[in-house]
């Protein structure tokens, strides 16, 4: 009898340790990354006489993997809009450091804006340029 409510003593310890275990565990999130294919090419606003381009290759950060349908789906606006804003910058701005951030940004920020318009909700976490050639 001492045995059999000793086994049933560990049985009920090692179950209760395994749900404290359980509680403890975070629950992590797993990101996504959509990137354009082909990179993006256009030009933009020039202080020279010559045309001046960028070529960037850009990662959109999602929290979960499924968005990465969704955002394939809306692949065409969402490169639309990217192409639309560095078109319009100066060149001054696309040359310098702060300025590529400022358009990483303005980027963001039309990308989550335009998916809330098109599905009613942002699903970007980040963006990212994982390439940025300039001419």
């Amino acid at each position: 009898m001492k045995k059999f409510a000793l086994l049933c003593l560990m049985l009920v310890a090692s179950v209760l340790s395994l749900g404290a275990y359980a509680e403890e565990e975070e629950v992590v999130d797993t990101y996504a990354y959509y990137g354009f294919e082909p990179d993006i090419v256009t030009n933009y606003i020039s202080n020279r006489k010559k045309l001046g381009f960028v070529k960037i290759s850009v990662e959109l950060m999602v929290k979960v993997p499924e968005d990465l349908i969704v955002l394939e789906h809306h692949d065409p606006l969402l490169r639309a809009a990217i192409i639309e804003i560095l078109g319009a910058q100066t060149e001054d701005k696309v040359k310098s450091l702060t300025g590529k951030e400022e358009i990483r940004r303005e980027c963001y920020d039309t990308l989550n804006r335009l998916l809330e318009q098109e599905i009613g909700k942002p699903l970007i976490v980040n963006l990212l340029f994982t390439k940025y050639l300039y001419d």
